[in-house]
């Protein structure tokens, strides 16, 4: 039976202490270890402050991937400091995720309080158990001893850890059998999902899916999703080529996946049979070299002399792509659709996004995810212009393959 999770606008957190699972993964500088992108930790603000108004809240989150337990690079005592002064309020850190010393330190928390537990990493039972028990994707459940002994800390339990709910770990999924009336999101893990689910269950159509980035292999599961749902499919990036010579193309030199040919194909049959507009780019900005510095023509995708290769997408293309965005109603962009990190070939991807931006202000609702796409929109300076970043990586990915979350499906069972 489906159960709504209970929002967390609605519970009572007067005298409470609240288990929130946050995602302080964040990239720090390799020498100095300090951070250099605080976003994880804004967007978890909210709802720390939502809880502390009237109770006291416990974050735990993993930092890096230590591999035998504690290591100073990954402690958590590199990022109390910023979020101390993010918060505005002194943030206690915990000598270690569980034990007595840290349950001493919970018991003692009183409303408006907040204490980091230590890197929940350092405990091999965060991401393995004994029996080596796994979920029905093949991942490794985390071990539910060590969830039990998180849960004692705290009187409820908070999801509020989008990019980590793919994960089928202690803290993200395993816990939550030990909350079973006192389990929520937090206000960013809400946002991500109304998103996503505007974008995949409830679009207004016309609904177009731009999908980029350099290799096939990794977005086939997304793309085989996506042609139940999707009115228009843009290909863009580097894996147009693995389309290209998949129907008899030369593409010179450009990045392609000969083992995924047959795939490929087969995704434009299935485009076909379900009648969804399959737009693949037609030409491109080739470069004689892998470098901004490259000399550069314009050419068919089908038609790349020998030492070329697809840089960015062509004139043509773009104005394509920028007809299929204009018409829609609905607007998922996941993956470049060049080389944009080189100035020289971000023309196409800025295309993308100057289109994206232009149908959002038009009504349409546009959503942006994936690393790359993401750094693409804060590069030219449009984050603030669509209608949603998702910032989630792994989790998205699965999400728009059409996974069941386990963090997600944690806190709706």
């Amino acid at each position: 039976m489906y159960i709504m999770p209970r929002p967390i606008d609605k519970y009572d957190f007067t005298g409470k202490k609240a288990l929130i699972r946050v995602d302080f993964n964040v990239p720090v500088d390799a020498k100095t270890l300090e951070i250099t992108d605080d976003t994880r930790i804004r967007k978890a603000l909210p709802t720390i402050k939502k809880v502390t108004e009237k109770g006291a809240a416990i974050l735990m989150s993993h930092f890096g991937r230590p591999k035998n337990g504690p290591e100073d690079q990954f402690s958590m005592r590199h990022i109390v400091g910023r979020v101390s002064e993010l918060l505005g309020k002194e943030v206690k850190l915990a000598p270690d995720s569980i034990g007595p010393e840290v349950k001493k330190l919970a018991d003692a928390l009183k409303p408006g309080e907040v204490l980091l537990l230590e890197n929940l990493r350092f405990h091999k039972g965060e991401t393995k158990n004994p029996e080596k028990k796994l979920d029905q994707y093949g991942s490794e459940l985390g071990d539910e001893a060590f969830a039990k002994q998180l849960s004692e800390l705290g009187d409820c339990w908070i999801n509020e850890a989008f990019g980590t709910a793919h994960r089928p770990h202690a803290s993200t999924a395993v816990i939550a059998k030990f909350f079973p009336n006192d389990k929520m999101f937090g206000y960013l893990v809400e946002e991500e999902i109304e998103a996503l689910d505007k974008v995949l269950k409830a679009p207004e159509r016309p609904l177009t899916a731009i999908m980029g980035g350099s290799k096939i292999s990794t977005k086939i599961p997304i793309i085989r999703n996506l042609l139940t749902k999707v009115d228009n499919l843009i290909i863009g990036g580097g894996m147009i080529f693995t389309f290209v010579k998949a129907v008899g193309g030369k593409i010179g030199d450009s990045i392609h996946e000969d083992d995924f040919l047959e795939e490929a194909r087969k995704i434009i049959e299935e485009a076909k049979e379900k009648g969804v507009n399959l737009v693949i780019a037609t030409d491109c900005v080739a470069g004689d070299s892998f470098s901004n510095d490259a000399k550069t023509i314009v050419c068919k995708n089908s038609e790349i002399p020998d030492g070329w290769q697809g840089m960015d997408v062509g004139p043509e293309t773009v104005k394509t792509f920028n007809k299929v965005i204009g018409a829609s109603k609905t607007i998922l962009w996941n993956g470049p659709a060049g080389v944009f990190e080189f100035p020289n070939f971000a023309a196409g991807t800025k295309a993308i996004g100057a289109a994206v931006v232009e149908a959002t202000k038009n009504g349409a609702y546009s959503l942006v995810g994936g690393g790359d796409s993401v750094a693409a929109v804060n590069q030219f300076g449009i984050a603030d212009k669509v209608s949603y970043i998702s910032t989630a990586g792994g989790a998205l990915l699965e999400y728009l393959e059409g996974r069941e979350l386990p963090g997600i499906a944690a806190v709706r069972s």
